[in-house]
């Protein structure tokens, strides 16, 4: 079975219908021909290789291109650590880091564009997290050059892109260490090549040291350029709560969730727009329903288990319902919860940003009853947990049956 008909089977047999991309024989979607990789150094494109990702012939043009472009990225990190090196080891992190959590899909994005209107927070941008090892030298001139490059859109879904908007660091961390979840773009369909990868504490003593010393080196690095407090957003860091109060015990910490079959279908059309453009072969989408819903799990547990962690104060959850209904009062929330100063500033660059949020429009989905019923029974724990209606006519959530009794 090719993978174009192996992924059309599987989203056949979920019941969920989702924007469908011809991917079979497809080298990329609407990311264009670059891909997270082109941001690697030569050191760490042969690690990478090394580590025997899925390849095909027919994406040899851009492996080349990976490879050569590795050269170039080495070249130019040397140029900056020479430049730049000895200050930013010597950069103290003064403020404490921001940290946006929530599992892919959750709403994490708006989430991160909203904080990253206040100007007392620096966010990293898509060219940052790219290319970690050298954007001091380099942004101001690649991102003018290159700028039509870039679409105006992400392809997984109606959000603006451009260098310049906020990314999730885990790029960087990815790119700089090579331990990262999102190996999985590479190795799609083996977990047993990234499933160790979104916390922490599950790496090999020597990857969880590489890997606090790339998120170091990385947050010093954004705080040496911008002086300002560092507001991260990455899914991933859902999975690393203890890790992240142990390297910083001041840090405060937005969460967000939503409803599970939102996430759900929207996470299966993000890993077919990930797989399909940073792929280094056909995209393999055999299992990856499955895989999914084991991530999903594996994170909401995780955060559940480890949020005791977080001190009083430094942690406020929002619902991305209440969010997208009332962008300003809920985001005034936060400020308070976390007692975050400057919302007097930041308070008119949000109520600007409501009439575009307003027409903004997601990617719809389709689900029928059975899909609904499976997953709602496979998940039916963070149904619960969050106080989402499972939206079968004949099911009663356990709470309701305790009330009763």
């Amino acid at each position: 079975m090719t993978s174009a008909a192996s992924s059309r089977s599987e989203t056949e047999h979920a019941g969920i219908q989702l924007p469908q991309r011809n991917v079979e024989g497809k080298q990329s979607g609407g990311q264009g021909f670059f891909c997270v990789w082109h941001g690697l150094t030569f050191g760490r494109f042969l690690q990478f290789m090394a580590q025997r990702p899925r390849l095909h012939w027919q994406w040899s043009l851009k492996l080349a291109s990976i490879a050569a472009g590795s050269v170039i990225n080495s070249a130019e990190a040397l140029i900056e650590n020479l430049r730049f090196g000895r200050a930013i080891a010597n950069t103290e992190i003064t403020q404490p880091p921001v940290f946006i959590l929530g599992h892919w899909r959750s709403g994490t994005t708006l989430l991160h564009n909203l904080m990253s209107l206040d100007p007392q927070f620096a966010s990293p941008n898509m060219y940052q997290v790219l290319f970690p090892s050298h954007f001091l030298t380099t942004e101001k001139i690649v991102t003018r050059l290159t700028n039509w490059l870039v679409p105006k859109t992400r392809p997984m879904d109606n959000m603006p892109a451009a260098w310049s908007m906020p990314q999730e660091d885990e790029l960087a961390l990815m790119l700089l260490c090579g331990h990262s979840g999102y190996m999985m773009m590479a190795f799609q369909g083996d977990r047993s090549k990234y499933g160790h990868l979104f916390d922490v504490n599950d790496m090999s003593p020597q990857a969880q040291a590489e890997w606090k010393a790339a998120l170091l080196f990385f947050i010093k690095k954004m705080t040496y350029k911008s002086r300002r407090a560092i507001l991260l957003k990455s899914p991933t860091h859902t999975y690393r709560v203890s890790t992240l109060m142990e390297m910083f015990p001041n840090a405060k910490f937005v969460y967000i969730h939503r409803n599970p079959y939102e996430v759900y279908r929207s996470t299966l059309h993000l890993r077919r727009a990930v797989f399909t453009d940073n792929g280094l072969a056909p995209p393999n989408f055999e299992g990856y329903e499955a895989d999914m819903a084991v991530t999903y799990e594996h994170c909401i547990r995780t955060y559940e288990q480890t949020k005791n962690l977080i001190p009083a104060g430094q942690l406020h959850e929002v619902r991305f319902e209440a969010l997208e209904a009332d962008p300003y009062g809920e985001m005034r929330n936060i400020y308070e919860g976390l007692n975050l100063s400057n919302w007097d500033t930041v308070a008119p660059a949000i109520r600007a940003q409501l009439p575009e949020l307003a027409r903004y429009r997601k990617n719809t989905f389709s689900m029928d009853e059975a899909s609904k019923r499976r997953i709602y029974e496979r998940l039916r724990w963070i149904f619960e947990l969050y106080g989402y209606p499972s939206e079968l006519p004949d099911e009663v959530p356990r709470t309701q049956l305790s009330a009763a009794g």
